[in-house]
């Protein structure tokens, strides 16, 4: 068995010495599409074995065997030989690999993996050297492959600190606990209609297998774990993800969910659950826009995934989404139209308000979870704060949040009670709220109270943003207070 856990610090020490390769994000994007077809390969020795007619869609050079496999005989190809065979053949045949309408899905996401896929490294003999540590995994172990899925975990949790590419990761505590407390069954189908890294579906998936299921229940699984994802190097994360925890034919779509009428939707195109994490601090442009209900267009691009999930949430289904504060104290037209859809077609029953650094080092904005199911409008909503745990100032890359922090959380979840703030006078930790009160306080979600935390040194853009939603948020109170003012005075003139 190979050592995996140190096949990524051998895969770093190579690359460092390549002149293509500048960060993280280009060094995991670079191992991401050398490990898809490692294990595409090994998908497709089962298919064969298990299949009379199965036809390969790869031409025979392109092959893992073929011009990646070193049998240790001097025969590999390396160096320029190497780079012009990656560069000059490799890419442009499977960009352009013929794919239909009849083309299994499970052939069809090769081309699209490469679509926009990048080959940064420079040095033929490094890339050699890269693909031989991959090429030395052992996909025919079965501990082997479980333990390549953790590494692949900590490949992603990476992420978090590679610039702008952290937008793609939700951290799996948070994840988990989404997952859990959404009680996946195997007969549901699910979606997450900006995947990023997959790490939603992966949650659902890693529940699911907890319960004895056969062979058949698993594909039948599959088929009913459907993703999309906008950007290609996240997209081609989530592929692989999806392959390695046992998915062959990801129903993944590389594409923006956001570019479809949502009045067009039926009842065929919802979903029993929708777990996700939209992207947010977004703007999106008129025509995507347009797509929307005049009264629900924002620019913001989660409030318009929230929409999205109202639309293609099933009657009876449920759904657990990350929202920043910007949502829960916006009190502009859209953002209260869409409040009150919200609170109209669906019961909000919970909003958790995680630790400010949850997301850091990619972002210090407070987020929160919204739990909600499509079976009523919404009579009562609980809040709850989830505090740091003791003995930590802030989550970071080495110190990153865990399940287990979730346990004040999981404990109060079924069995819930008020819980006055130890620290502030007159505030709580946990409260509920009845949509009377919601709708007199000016739809106002902001009801989950801050915790005390030590000062934090934050970089100039982390410190303006901050700025920025403290603005925001004050804002939102003063014009809140005003309207039951003006609401007031005009009463008293009457």
């Amino acid at each position: 068995m190979t050592n995996l856990s140190s096949l990524i610090k051998s895969l770093r020490d190579i690359m460092r010495n390549d002149a293509g390769i500048n960060g993280d994000a280009q060094r995991i994007e670079q191992i991401i599409w050398i490990l898809f077809l490692k294990v595409y390969a090994a998908k497709e020795e089962t298919w064969d074995l298990e299949e009379e007619d199965y036809q390969s869609i790869l031409p025979v050079n392109c092959r893992w065997d073929a011009w990646a496999h070193d049998d240790g005989k001097g025969g590999a190809m390396t160096g320029d030989e190497l780079l012009a065979f990656v560069n000059g053949t490799l890419f442009p045949t499977l960009r352009t690999l013929p794919v239909t309408k009849e083309t299994p899905v499970r052939q069809a996401i090769v081309p699209t993996m490469f679509a926009e896929a990048n080959q940064y490294m420079k040095d033929g003999v490094l890339l050699r050297q890269v693909v031989n540590v991959i090429d030395s995994i052992d996909l025919e172990d079965y501990d082997e492959i479980h333990a390549l899925g953790d590494i692949y975990e900590n490949i992603l949790r990476e992420l978090q600190s590679a610039g702008s590419a952290g937008e793609f990761y939700t951290p799996r505590a948070v994840t988990d606990f989404m997952a859990d407390h959404i009680e996946p069954k195997a007969s549901e189908k699910v979606a997450d209609f900006a995947c990023g890294t997959g790490g939603f579906l992966v949650s659902w998936l890693k529940k699911l297998q907890t319960q004895e299921q056969t062979a058949a229940t698993i594909e039948a699984i599959g088929q009913s774990t459907f993703g999309i994802e906008k950007k290609q190097f996240p997209y081609m994360l989530a592929i692989t993800n999806m392959l390695l925890h046992g998915i062959d034919a990801p129903q993944i779509v590389h594409g923006n969910a956001l570019t479809n009428n949502v009045l067009d939707y039926t009842e065929a195109d919802a979903f029993d659950k929708i777990l996700m994490n939209p992207p947010y601090g977004g703007h999106e442009k008129p025509d995507v826009q347009g797509h929307f209900p005049e009264d629900l267009r924002d620019s913001e691009t989660a409030d318009l995934f929230l929409v999205l999930i109202l639309y293609r949430l099933k009657q009876n289904g449920r759904a657990a989404v990350v929202l920043p504060d910007g949502f829960l104290f916006g009190n502009d037209n859209t953002k209260v139209n869409i409040k009150k859809k919200l609170l109209d077609e669906c019961n909000l029953h919970t909003v958790i308000r995680l630790p400010a650094s949850v997301f850091a080092p990619y972002t210090s904005i407070t987020t929160n979870l919204l739990f909600f199911d499509k079976t009523e409008s919404t009579k009562e909503t609980w809040f709850y704060r989830l505090d740091m745990p003791e003995g930590y100032k802030h989550f970071s890359k080495t110190k990153p949040m865990q399940r287990a922090h979730f346990a004040p959380c999981d404990a109060w979840w079924q069995n819930r009670t008020v819980i006055p703030d130890a620290d502030v006078e007159g505030a709580f930790q946990a409260n509920v709220y009845t949509r009377q009160q919601i709708e007199d306080g000016g739809w106002n979600l902001d009801l989950c109270g801050y915790p005390t935390v030590e000062e934090e040194i934050l970089s100039p853009a982390e410190t303006i943003r901050a700025f920025h939603e403290r603005r925001d948020a004050l804002n939102a109170k003063i014009d809140t207070r005003l309207a039951k003012i003006e609401a007031l005075l005009g009463g008293a003139e009457k």
